[in-house]
């Protein structure tokens, strides 16, 4: 599946804009701040109906304006839709929901659209992943599964509402200097019930991933270092979820939330037996970043026959010539697919396609609000 037509409607700096792709390497060059990022945004919002960059929906309408709009076109060559194309909008209206169609049919819910166009995307804002707090790294393993795992998703999701209800539960115990046992004991069976599936589905998930990081990882800085994933559960494993929770109500009420499970726990990066987090160096924690993303693209295509797009967001800054141009002739390779990039330096990405022309690209220009 690649992109091969995208127009926008008052999304962030663009009034209007009505472009087409190629199904291989498409550039945006400009300098910083002319909206290159945004178009890459747009991108990401047909894949996941919400911004890489900014939560709040309506802060993504162009200043002045009621309603922003993406429409993609794609051209789809599965199995299922030979040679057909796919229709997706994002509308979102000041003081309404936002609208997600798939070939104009409405969707009844982002869970509902999530996996149907697979993407990564690879931003310096992934930088995190290495080096902030836990629920940063729970969102990247969440993301790669859901969208390959429309039941962890949902699972997620219903989660997520429970663990809303007991905290709130705990918050109404404490105002009210009571705590009843047994009404917490209901909230307790169910999340204990869904924490499992999740605990079960990311453990799952890191067996078959772990390879393909280090694959990759190795496959950028060599076989000097020694990468590895570990899962660190706030849970014991050999017990089950349920007496865990039940045995920390305590400690949930003084805490005023749900202290242990899924949602507390956290993934960890090693460079041999030291946490990448505190010892890497910048250039390792890029290394271990760019793997992560690569990996994530392989397991993707791997579990959906089908290779995800690609979008690489200002990702060249501190890479010598020689490491930018690999990442080019890799990412164009026919393993890969559709990818786009951004990049502030023109006449890097010129003399890199001008030493292989063999890879099918556009270059577009950002300028003033319009590509040219």
């Amino acid at each position: 599946m690649h992109l091969e037509n995208l127009k926008l409607t008052n999304f962030k700096n663009y009034a209007d804009l009505d472009v087409d792709f190629c199904p291989n390497i498409n550039c945006f060059v400009g300098n910083n701040g002319v909206g290159k990022t945004n178009l890459l945004d747009a991108i990401y919002y047909l894949s996941f109906c919400k911004s890489f960059f900014n939560p709040i929906d309506t802060q993504n309408i162009r200043i002045g304006q009621e309603f922003f709009a993406i429409h993609g076109r794609y051209a789809t060559f599965d199995a299922a839709q030979n040679g057909q194309q796919a229709t997706v909008s994002c509308i979102q209206k000041r003081n309404t929901s936002k609208q997600i169609r798939w070939n104009k049919a409405a969707c009844k819910s982002i869970s509902e659209h999530i996996g149907r166009i697979p993407l990564v995307m690879v931003s310096p804002a992934d930088q995190s992943i290495i080096t902030g707090g836990s629920e940063i790294r729970r969102k990247f393993i969440d993301g790669v599964l859901s969208q390959t795992n429309t039941e962890y998703l949902k699972n997620l999701l219903t989660y997520i509402r429970i663990l809303d209800q007991r905290n709130h539960l705990l918050k109404k115990f404490f105002d009210n200097r009571y705590f009843d046992e047994k009404e917490i004991s209901l909230w307790d069976e169910q999340l204990a019930h869904y924490g499992e599936q999740l605990l079960t589905a990311r453990k799952n998930f890191l067996n078959e991933f772990a390879p393909l990081f280090i694959y990759y990882y190795k496959m950028i800085a060599g076989d000097s270092e020694s990468p590895s994933i570990k899962y660190a559960p706030t849970t014991d494993d050999d017990t089950p979820l349920l007496p865990q929770i039940t045995l920390n109500h305590q400690r949930d009420a003084t805490a005023l939330y749900t202290t242990i499970g899924p949602h507390r726990d956290d993934l960890i990066l090693y460079i041999g037996q030291f946490n990448a987090k505190k010892f890497a160096s910048q250039g390792q924690q890029k290394t271990f970043v760019l793997s992560l993303k690569l990996a994530q693209f392989e397991y993707i295509k791997q579990l959906c026959g089908t290779a995800p797009i690609l979008l690489l967001d200002d990702i060249f800054d501190k890479l010598d010539m020689q490491r930018v141009k690999q990442l080019l002739l890799l990412v164009g390779s026919d393993h890969f697919g559709q990818v786009f990039i951004t990049d502030t330096q023109p006449g890097r990405v010129e003399a890199i396609f001008g030493e292989a022309p063999h890879l099918q690209h556009l270059i577009f220009s950002v300028e003033n609000n319009t590509l040219n």
